[in-house]
Parts: structure tokens; sequence; C-alpha cells
């Protein structure tokens, strides 16, 4: 069978998992063949080869399991992220959040930067990669998480920017001055029935509580007693008025809710007023 052959084959046995079915066949081959479209479709009527690696790929993909965990890879901020099981898969939502820390960075002179719940490093990558003086501190709870955000450091060569460390929320982070706490935590409510494809992710990086937001106000009474001036964090899109009423409690500068690409509430930009916190 020709590749085009091949793609009418197995398209239609994805029709269920998503609405580019022949698109992620494409995806597919072109991860098992380490091809790029281009060469795809000028060898559209050439035999195929791997049409035993392609089922196997396709019979899991059909189940509802992420094609990110299948190819190791993602798209994020135009560019392409190694991605491994048990670690949360990057959102495109997760890029305005970059772009609002940047733009308050950017006016800082050698930031200095937390990340709470690095994952697969996206957010501290990204923002190393976009402010040449930036230090920033990673953290997180899973191993796997830290060995795979060091990889994504690596390949975009600013590893000597970032220093990640293994610590839940703020436990083994050492007594020292950062300008900005950032982080996209589980927010989650425990008892919220994911749909399928979203059940293959670690459960870790996803519920966040009875009420979904327990982990987002720890990360804000820590951020004001480690006396952090701005903290930037993704939210659940039904938790703005609870968290709004939480931060105003600390009479903070400025407090900008933002929405993402659905126009559902998505996040938070605080500015403590560092005077009045101390």
């Amino acid at each position: 069978m020709t590749y085009e052959q091949i793609i009418k084959k197995y398209a239609p046995l994805l029709r269920e998992v998503t609405h580019i079915p022949s698109k992620e066949v494409e995806i597919l081959l072109l991860f098992l063949l380490e091809k790029n479209p281009i060469w795809l479709h000028l060898n559209y009527k050439n035999e195929c080869s791997c049409e035993e690696a392609l089922a196997k790929l396709v019979k899991k993909r059909a189940t509802d399991f992420p094609i990110e965990y299948l190819t190791n890879r993602a798209s994020f901020y135009g560019e392409s992220f190694i991605v491994k099981e048990n670690v949360l898969i990057p959102r495109p939502e997760t890029e305005i959040l970059v772009e609002k820390a940047e733009s308050v960075l950017k006016e800082i002179e050698n930031p200095k930067v937390l990340e709470i719940g690095v994952g697969s490093g996206i957010i501290s990558v990204m923002l190393a990669t976009l402010i040449p003086n930036i230090k920033i501190m990673a953290v997180d709870i899973n191993d796997d998480a830290l060995n795979l955000a060091t990889l994504n450091a690596k390949k975009f060569g600013v590893e000597d920017k970032i220093t990640f460390l293994k610590s839940d929320l703020f436990e083994n982070i050492a007594d020292e001055q950062f300008d900005m706490c950032i982080s996209n935590p589980p927010y989650i409510k425990n008892d919220f029935k994911l749909p399928k494809n979203v059940t293959y992710e670690p459960k870790n990086a996803l519920f966040g509580g009875v009420e979904g937001d327990e982990l987002l106000k720890k990360i804000v009474d820590d951020t004001v007693e480690r006396k952090i001036k701005y903290l930037y964090c993704e939210m659940g899109f039904d938790q703005k008025v609870r968290l709004e009423r939480y931060i105003k409690e600390y009479k903070p500068k400025s407090c900008e809710f933002y929405k993402d690409y659905e126009k559902l509430d998505r996040g938070f930009c605080v500015e403590f007023n560092i005077s009045k916190v101390e």
C-alpha cells in the first residue's frame, strides 16, 4: 500500500477520538519515519514500509491515549517540546501566562523567578529563552517531571539559567529573594470526572483538592510570606470569585484576572504591596 492509501485506511479508526483523523495518522507516520510533512506529500504514491508499527500506534490512539505521549512531543509557543508519560501535557492556554509574565520580567534587571510545579518545563524554558538575564528556580514533587524539564532545558540551551529542585510547593526552597512566583498548579476538584484522554495524565498534576483551589490559596499564602512581589498563576474557569476574594485579603497593589482562548477565566496576575505584607 502507498502512504496515501495507508492514511485513508487508518483515518476512520480515529474518527471517535479526534476531529482531524487523517492529520493524526500523518503525524504518527511522520513520527515513525522521522520525516517532515513536505517529504510525506512528495512521497504519497510510494510504498509504505511501516504499516505494522503504524497500526499499533493507531490502535492505541483509538483508545483516546494522548497523541503527545505516542510521539513524545507537543507544540508550545511555536516550539516543539519533549513530552513523556507521567508528566502533564502542555496546553495552549499556558502561552498566555508566559506572555503576561514576560511583559513584567523584561522590565526587571536580572529577574529571579520561582516556578511551582515545573512539569515538562514549558514555562521556565520559554521564559529563559525569551529573557536573556533571567535566573529561575523550578520545583516539582514528580521526579519524572524534573527529569523531563531538564531535558527540555538542555534542548533549548537554557539549562544554565534554571535550577531544578524536588520540593512540595515551597517546602525545600531556601530563604532567598525572588521577583516573581509563577505556577500552573493542580486546580481541578477531586470529584470531577475527567474526559477519557485526560485520565492518562498524572492525577497529582490535575487535582487540587475538594474545592480545587486549595493549592492555589496555599501558593498565595506562601508567596506573601516569602515577600515575593509578583504572583502569576493559572486557575480553574469557575474559581475567580473565591480567589479574588481571597487575594484581596492581602490588599495587593493590583490584581488582574485574564481569560483563555475560549473566553473562560483562566488565570490571575497579582502585584503585592510588599510594604504592607512585611
